[in-house]
């Protein structure tokens, strides 16, 4: 059982001197399962992440690698990047991603006005991101050139037919926040998305957000949307983070009954997976329903190694815990456990970390938290995991009588 405790800066007025704080079991809580109940909450801030430099590739995924770039140099320098048949080529060579380079009189973009995240396409730019880009795709369809080219082509095809290009300038208004945010990094620096399942459950939610096929449209663009913002926090450099940790919340969520629910869901992570390949290094599914236990049991084996390494699946009684494994305390939204609050003007953590503390079953810990001067007012937050403990808090002041007034709030 890990027991976390902050210690915030001291902010002028009112309140005690030094400060004791103790915290323990009560006497009829059985111990804890030591196979069950580690001594201390394991930080995965290592999970396995492929290389991105070059160097550090096997033979066939530098050789695979190499094709692909020229493959694609080709392609973009031959004007056949997209397939177009003769009365539609006017048409598909329209609105591609450019960089303001200026374009032949046929309408065909320059080579060097190609790119993706705001990253060149052209191999011979020189830009060791494409290098990155690319990979993202080879590892998506397992180092096979062609269908990694393939996929490339398409996902440039949809951001020129979705307009990707513009979404980030498009208001979506506040309705849509609580279906999913992005918050925080996790121990690697990896940007958190969490999606929040349960909420389009709601009728009132759905009728407001998703009831028409406009309303649905404009949930898969504000989905997009939101991606393309999370791309913007990575970095596409060798070495860099360069992908993102989805949190799926799945409490309220019985399997979205909603036939048009399910539907614009499915939807959105099509689109996602589809256009977006290898952008999630961990997807964790919290507040998990027995059902979904099941239903991934039968899955499972269908899935790679590599789809089934980013997987985790927790039930609602362990999501804390294991949230802790990859994520700091202190970047963790409070009603999961952990001490983030939006808005929070009055609490906040500093540069100390968190302070951890193991209790057994039985035993009781002190933890002060020393007043540097009178008139001071302390705030702490307090995290429990496994059992439950009882807490008491006593002010003891440094020199007997010294000091006689102070107050709780």
């Amino acid at each position: 059982m890990a027991v976390e405790v902050v210690k915030a800066e001291a902010a002028p007025e009112s309140s005690p001197a030094p400060a004791t704080v103790e915290q323990k079991f009560g006497k009829d809580e059985p111990e804890p399962e030591p196979e069950l109940e580690p001594k201390a909450v394991e930080k995965i801030s290592s999970y396995r992440q492929e290389t991105n430099f070059p160097s550090d590739l096997k033979d066939h995924e530098k050789k695979a690698l190499n094709e692909l770039k020229k493959k694609l140099e080709d392609a973009i320098n031959g004007n056949t990047l997209f397939k177009k048949s003769p009365e539609k080529k006017e048409e598909c060579s329209e609105n591609l991603p450019t960089e303001g380079k200026t374009e032949k009189n046929n309408n065909e973009p320059e080579p060097d006005s190609f790119s993706i995240w705001g990253i060149p396409l052209l191999p011979s730019k020189g830009d060791e991101r494409t290098d990155v880009v690319l990979l993202k795709f080879l590892r998506a369809r397992e180092f096979k050139i062609n269908d990694s080219f393939e996929m490339l082509t398409k996902t440039l095809q949809w951001r020129k037919e979705f307009k990707v290009h513009t979404i980030l300038d498009e208001e979506f208004g506040p309705d849509l926040g609580p279906v999913a945010y992005m918050s925080g990094t996790d121990f690697r620096g990896h940007p958190i998305c969490y999606n929040i399942f349960g909420v389009l459950e709601k009728g009132e939610v759905y009728e407001k957000l998703l009831a028409s096929d406009e309303k649905r449209e404009r949930f898969l663009r504000w989905r997009v949307q939101l991606m393309e913002k999370g791309v913007e926090k990575l970095d596409f450099r060798p070495g860099g983070v360069n992908s993102l940790v989805q949190i799926n919340d799945m409490k309220n969520s019985p399997g979205l009954s909603r036939k048009e629910v399910r539907a614009v869901v499915n939807k959105a992570v099509a689109l996602l997976q589809d256009n977006y390949p290898e952008f999630v290094a961990k997807n964790i599914f919290i507040n998990v329903p027995f059902w979904h236990f099941a239903l991934h049991s039968l899955l499972s084996p269908f899935l790679t190694q590599r789809s089934r390494s980013k997987l985790v699946f927790v039930r609602p009684s362990k999501t804390t815990e294991t949230l802790l494994k990859y994520i700091p305390i202190q970047e963790i939204p409070i009603q999961y456990g952990g001490l983030k609050r939006d808005e929070d003007f009055e609490f906040t953590i500093g540069d100390e970390e968190p302070k951890e503390i193991v209790i057994k079953a039985g035993s009781t810990e002190i933890v002060e938290i020393p007043t540097p001067k009178s008139g001071t007012t302390f705030i702490w937050d307090l995290i429990v995991l496994g059992w439950e403990v009882n807490y008491t808090e006593e002010f003891v002041p440094a020199k007997e009588n010294s000091v006689n007034e102070f107050s709780w709030d």
